[in-house]
C-alpha cells in the first residue's frame, strides 16, 4: 500500500495541475499510480518533468484521487436551505463520500440503475494539508493545503426528495447511495493552493447543464449562480466542528456545500439524463465538465 504522505506547498507556484501519466506516480494524500502533478503557470501551461506543456495535451487527473475521507456539509448556504422551503441547520449538517465517487473533469458520471433523478450541486472541496483533531478554528487555515473545484451529484430519489419521487416511491431514509455511489464527484484538475486564494469566502462559484437532447442541445443552461461568502458555516467552524469528533488527515477533502439552483427544486424539476453534460466552475480555481451516461 502507497504510504501516506504530505504534499508541501514549496512556494514555486499557485497552483498544481494532476494529470494522466503513464507509468507515473502522483496525487496528493495517497499517491496513485498512472497520474502525476505538474505546477500550473498563469500562461496554461504546466510545468513538469522536465518539460512545459499546453493544459489542452495533457488528460485531467484529479488532484487528490483517493481521499482518506471526504466529508460533505448540507445545507450550507441560506439560499439552497430557503429554496427546499426548510430551516437552517444550528450546527454544520454532515455526511460522507468514498473515494469511490471521485472522477476526473471529463470522465463520465454514471446514473445507476434504479435511480431517476440525478442532480448537480457545485461545491468548493478544501484539501487537508495537515491533519489534526479538535483543530481550533483559529488555527483551521494551518491545517489547508488547498482548494478544489467538486460537484456532489445526487440521486434525488434515493435521498427522498419529494419532488423526486414518482408516485409509491419511497427514499433510502438515510444518504449515503443517493450521495455516495460510484463517480458521484467529479473533482477538476487544478489544487489551488491556499497562498493563492487569499479569501476562499469571496468566490464565485457556478454550474450548468447542458442538454444533450432536446430544443437545448448543446447549449449551456446556468443552473447554479452563488458566491462562497454566502455559507452559513464557513471554513475554520467547519473544520473545527468536524475534528472534535473525526480526525483529519492530509489528503481529506471537505466538500463545503452548495448555493441555490439546484434541478430537483426547479418548477418542474430538472434531473440529469444520460447524454447530458454537467459543468461547474469556481472563481480563481477553475472547473470541471462530465457527462452523464446509464449504467451498463
Amino acid at each position: 500500500m502507497a504510504r501516506r504522505e504530505k504534499y508541501v506547498d514549496d512556494g514555486t507556484a499557485d497552483r498544481l495541475f494532476a494529470y494522466r501519466s503513464e507509468g507515473g506516480l502522483g496525487g496528493v494524500g495517497v499517491p496513485v499510480e498512472g497520474m502525476a502533478l505538474g505546477r500550473l503557470g498563469p500562461d496554461g501551461q504546466v510545468r513538469t518533468e522536465g518539460r512545459t506543456v499546453p493544459v489542452g495535451d495533457l488528460t485531467p487527473a484529479p488532484p487528490v484521487p483517493r481521499p482518506g475521507k471526504i466529508v460533505c456539509i448540507g445545507l450550507n448556504y441560506a439560499d439552497h436551505v430557503a429554496e427546499g422551503g426548510r430551516s437552517g441547520p444550528d450546527r454544520p449538517l454532515i455526511f460522507a463520500k468514498f473515494s469511490n465517487a471521485v472522477v476526473a473533469d471529463g470522465e463520465p458520471v454514471i446514473r445507476p440503475a434504479g435511480s431517476h433523478a440525478l442532480d448537480l450541486e457545485g461545491e468548493l472541496g478544501v484539501v487537508i494539508g495537515r491533519g489534526g483533531r479538535h483543530i481550533r478554528a483559529a488555527d483551521a487555515y494551518s491545517h489547508v493545503l488547498g482548494y478544489v473545484v467538486v460537484n456532489d451529484i445526487s440521486a434525488r430519489d434515493w435521498q427522498g426528495s419529494p419532488p423526486a419521487l414518482r408516485p409509491g416511491e419511497t427514499g433510502d431514509g438515510q444518504w449515503l447511495r443517493a450521495k455516495g455511489s460510484d463517480t458521484f464527484l467529479p473533482m477538476g484538475p487544478v489544487l489551488a493552493f491556499k497562498t493563492a486564494i487569499p479569501d476562499p469566502h469571496r468566490l464565485r462559484i457556478r454550474s450548468w447543464l447542458i442538454p444533450g437532447s432536446g430544443p437545448q442541445a448543446g447549449t449551456p443552461v446556468l443552473m447554479q449562480d452563488g458566491n462562497t461568502g454566502d455559507m452559513i458555516h464557513r471554513i475554520p467552524e467547519l473544520i473545527e466542528f468536524v475534528s472534535a469528533s473525526i480526525s483529519l488527515e492530509p489528503g481529506d477533502v471537505i466538500s463545503t456545500g452548495t448555493p441555490s439552483g439546484v434541478g430537483v427544486f426547479r418548477t418542474p424539476p430538472v434531473f440529469l439524463e444520460p447524454g447530458d453534460r454537467v459543468r461547474v466552475e469556481i472563481e480563481g480555481i477553475g472547473s470541471v465538465e462530465n457527462p452523464i451516461v446509464a449504467d451498463d
